[in-house]
């Protein structure tokens, strides 16, 4: 039924469901609308600003009456912060909303091929909260011309920033780390985005769960104040962080410089003021050295039940059972993957465009005594066409927005048996698996598993074979 309404049309209706990653679709009297930022079974009320394939499309104003699913919020930042989506959910409530996400996405293309396909349903996280061993925050102000801010972006807004000093989804030291850094930087320039102006970017924390190492980075433009001696400035910062009472131990405090104009954390230039540019984490046995910008799963404790999961699929690949097989893992990142696989296979290559990311999945093999892994720096479509080795088995783990469609037809015209996929945005993964239906190919098996618990981000593990 073709919903009657009016851009500015204020409306009140039910949150029916959430489809991934926070659409929520709202039944009112004119016909149902999707309104972002809102939980099933809510009462609120929206403002109409669009309509699109049939739908309106709203801003959400207010929460009339809370969803029988809320339990309240353990964060004081919930609301406020753009960061998490479910914090007043149990846990298992949350779980159960990105189950059914995911199921109807692949339900949506796997239902129409032939053989039957298996849904596992979603793998929980070990750890729930303080789970993140990486975090960006952003140096501004909560309002216009207010105080220094540090965190995370203000719901809904682009440059309002929320001071996270009681942020859940961290552990003590990235609070402490946080509310030192503010309070020492704090009457210091900021770098305006729109008028490309001030000093201070971002303050970039990744600590290992497993090790407990901590690599901090601040992250500035070369624009500093009038007055300011940077290096004394920087030196007096760094001895603040060392005499913090910290549960894990400091092992670099670097200086990155970052002149861009886009709102990214990158380095022109990185100077170390203490300690080293990388910290060691460890994943199933294996030890992986992690620098400041090298690609990591942002869940250590998570990522152990994903790449278990993956391991698994793959079967008797693993565990000595095959051991002439060639495997790509393609989008190898630092080479987690790759390494977890080359006990049981002759040869693993992995491609990762990042050439950072690349060194530190060649020394991790170094390290963890790996001689069958082969790391190449490139883009995957173009990486492809120069490998002389066929691959037995292909593991995929694109970004986000997943495999380049010509690249994908590389892919499926290696015709090998199985092939597992692990993808952070199941929108993408449903688009590829068109194309791999589309070519012979047919899915046995799909798992999704939290890496991010309390947002609306879930990975997706899937077996595919190909037809006989």
């Amino acid at each position: 039924m073709e919903v009657i309404v009016k851009k500015g049309q204020v409306l009140l209706g039910t949150v029916e469901r959430v489809d991934f990653p926070n659409k929520g679709i709202v039944d009112t009297p004119e016909g149902q609308c999707v309104v972002k930022n809102v939980l099933p079974g809510q009462k609120i009320s929206f403002v109409v600003q669009k309509k699109r394939n049939g739908r309106g499309e709203g801003r959400l104003l207010t929460v009339e009456e809370k969803s029988p699913l809320e339990t309240g919020s353990a964060c004081a930042h919930f609301g406020e912060c753009g960061g998490c989506a479910y914090l007043s959910l149990p846990y298992e409530k949350q779980l159960w909303i990105k189950e059914e996400q995911v199921r109807k996405l692949l339900s949506g293309v796997l239902d129409r091929q032939e053989g039957k396909w298996e849904f596992e349903g979603i793998k929980a996280s070990p750890a729930v909260e303080a789970y993140r061993n990486k975090m960006e925050f952003s140096f501004g102000d909560a309002y216009k011309d207010g105080p220094l801010s540090l965190g995370m972006h203000k719901r809904g807004s682009f440059y309002d920033i929320v001071t996270v000093n009681d942020c859940k989804i961290v552990d003590q030291d990235y609070r402490s780390i946080l509310t030192y850094t503010r309070e020492y930087f704090d009457g210091t320039s900021f770098y305006h985005r729109l008028r490309h102006e001030g000093y201070l970017r971002h303050l970039l924390v990744r600590k290992a769960a497993k090790t407990g190492e901590i690599l901090i980075a601040l992250v500035t433009t070369s624009q500093t104040d009038p007055d300011m001696q940077e290096k004394v400035f920087l030196e007096k910062w760094k001895d603040g962080l060392l005499n913090l009472d910290l549960i894990g131990k400091i092992t670099g405090v670097l200086h990155v410089l970052n002149d861009s104009v886009a709102d990214v954390v990158q380095s022109d230039r990185t100077d170390i003021l203490y300690g080293q540019d990388y910290f060691f984490e460890e994943l199933l046995g294996l030890r992986f050295k992690v620098s400041a910008f090298s690609f990591f799963q942002t869940n250590s404790l998570g990522a152990e039940v994903l790449y278990e999961t993956a391991r698994e699929y793959i079967g008797n690949l693993y565990g000595g059972g095959s051991p002439d097989k060639v495997v790509f893992d393609l989008y190898s990142g630092t080479g987690t993957i790759a390494q977890l696989m080359a006990p049981a296979a002759k040869k693993v290559i992995g491609v990762e465009i990042v050439e950072e990311a690349v060194e530190a999945a060649r020394e991790n093999a170094r390290l963890n005594g790996l001689h069958n892994c082969e790391f190449i720096a490139g883009d995957v479509l173009k990486v492809l066409d120069e490998i002389e080795e066929k691959p037995d088995m292909i593991i995929l783990d694109p970004p986000r927005d997943g495999v380049h469609p010509k690249a994908l037809k590389k892919i499926i015209g290696y015709g090998i048996e199985k092939m597992v996929y692990i993808s952070c945005k199941p929108t993408s993964l449903v688009r590829d698996l068109e194309v791999f239906l589309e070519n012979g190919y047919e899915v046995e098996r799909a798992v999704a598993v939290d890496q991010f618990p309390w947002t609306t981000g879930i990975e997706t593990c899937v077996l595919l074979s190909q037809m006989l």
